[in-house]
């Protein structure tokens, strides 16, 4: 999937693409802003598909590419579009170069195909996003048990700082606890077990929704840790 794009001498486009088999790679595609090229539209964001490169002493160049989904109802929907930027963003930041990164291939294509479902809302698709890649990352947020000893029958907060669970046998240091909803507690253990084509199969009332907001927004500011210019541009949207 064509992750960013950008204009590069009078003709050229660098992409960056998520692959299966190399992780995330740069490449260029030659003559890809000349209105008669096989490429205009295959190097666009959100562009998922098969790409034939060769690879160069320093770089790869496209010389075709198969386009399976453009992603084209984002395009007409200016908030929409903007939560998929993001997705976008947020996958480029957060993978590889020569590393796999199947599943978060999976987890961007599938995330981009909630957000062309009107029945979920675009707020619950970027909880589920976000928790499903750090849970891919090996960042996941203990919500089974507590961290500390292990309980899982004593009452217990979330710490985002202590990374999940603490009971109330263990909370004397925890200085971020935020209560859970039990919804909200369940809603992270099926996202964080569950397979990714299953992932967006659920609804969630408003208190659970902002209770994972406010969870989401304190483990983002943990361990992602970075300002994405379409989130700033996305929130002075909604």
């Amino acid at each position: 999937m064509v992750l960013s794009t950008m204009p590069v001498g009078e003709y050229d486009r660098r992409v960056v693409i998520l692959t299966k088999e190399q992780g995330k790679i740069s490449a260029f595609a030659r003559g890809a802003r000349r209105p008669n090229s096989p490429l205009v539209g295959a190097v666009n964001p959100f562009s998922f598909g098969t790409f034939t490169m060769y690879e160069g002493r320093t770089s790869y160049t496209i010389q075709s590419a198969s386009i399976s989904n453009y992603f084209a109802e984002l395009r007409g929907d200016i908030v929409g579009a903007y939560y998929g930027f993001y997705f976008l963003e947020f996958t480029d930041y957060y993978t590889k170069e020569f590393n796999d990164e199947r599943e978060m291939l999976k987890l961007l294509y599938q995330t981009l195909r909630a957000l062309t479902n009107p029945h979920i809302p675009n707020m619950l698709i970027r909880y589920i996003f976000e928790l499903k890649a750090l849970t891919i990352n090996g960042q996941a947020p203990q919500v089974f048990q507590c961290m500390t000893c292990g309980n899982k029958e004593r009452p217990a907060v979330f710490s985002a700082v202590k990374g999940g669970l603490v009971c109330s046998e263990c909370m004397k240091d925890v200085r971020d606890g935020m209560s859970l909803d039990p919804s909200t507690l369940y809603s992270m253990q099926y996202i964080e077990t569950s397979t990714i084509e299953k992932l967006y199969t659920f609804n969630v009332t408003e208190k659970v929704l902002t209770e994972l907001g406010n969870v989401m927004s304190r483990m983002t500011d943990i361990y992602v840790g970075k300002r994405f210019k379409s989130l700033e541009i996305l929130e002075t949207l909604i």
